[in-house]
């Protein structure tokens, strides 16, 4: 593995149960890149990301996560798999029965955190890298849809991890906002983090350009779209 490589997968094949999703999927992406992965509904961009994070297992093939081995992980190593990533989520997945600061405090100590005042440290390290400092006493309900976005991406920065799996994290907000949270996106790949981020957004390709791949007809395929192909794909969207 390349010395910045942080994501790899050779000869994959990627499937729920026995169903055929991906196959002879070759994918390297390094540290601090940030890429699209873009396809239509049901094309497989989510079952990438499961696959990555462990959620499915690798049907055949070989992969490499951080320092993990995808085809040999043993089912007590995923959790320590989890803590090198962060997963943003497109409908939020917080506690709505408790604050921000209780939402963070939660993750956590389910990964083993434990002294009170780091934990309080944290977590306002991380609120005040997504703006959101002076939010932690609120409840969910009380944020707008884009506020908690961003306490979702700083859960998934509360460890510190190397990459940041995120998928349609902008498909339930409008453009403004989407606009905001693929700022914080973008800046944490310019900070040394791997970004993978699947949407179906295309005019965010056209705002933030970057390497994207495309799932398709069961593969995952290098796009190089031009600012046409981008066009045409906002138009037939």
């Amino acid at each position: 593995m390349a010395l910045d490589n942080i994501i790899t997968l050779e000869n994959a094949v990627i499937g729920i149960d026995d169903h055929l999703v991906l196959k002879d999927v070759n994918l390297s992406v390094d540290k601090g890149e940030f890429v699209f992965v873009i396809g239509r509904v049901g094309s497989g961009k989510t079952s990438l990301i499961k696959t990555l994070n462990a959620e499915l297992p690798l049907m055949e093939g070989t992969g490499r996560i951080a320092d993990f081995q995808l085809e040999s992980i043993k089912r007590k190593e995923v959790p320590l798999l989890r803590r090198k990533l962060g997963i943003v989520f497109q409908d939020f997945k917080l506690l709505i029965d408790r604050t921000v600061d209780s939402n963070l405090e939660f993750a956590l100590k389910a990964t083993g955190w434990k002294n009170k005042g780091e934990i309080k440290d944290r977590i306002a390290e991380v609120l005040e890298k997504v703006d959101l400092g002076y939010k932690g006493y609120k409840m969910p309900h009380q944020l707008s849809g884009g506020e908690q976005q961003r306490v979702v991406i700083a859960r998934a920065l509360l460890n510190d991890p190397e990459i940041i799996l995120a998928d349609e994290p902008t498909g339930n907000l409008d453009p403004a906002t989407s606009y905001e949270i693929m700022n914080i996106l973008v800046e944490i790949s310019q900070n040394g983090r791997a970004v993978m981020m699947a949407t179906h957004n295309y005019n965010l390709l056209k705002r933030f350009p970057s390497r994207t791949l495309k799932c398709e007809k069961e593969k995952l395929l290098g796009a190089n779209l031009s600012e046409t192909d981008i066009d045409r794909l906002i138009k037939n969207e």
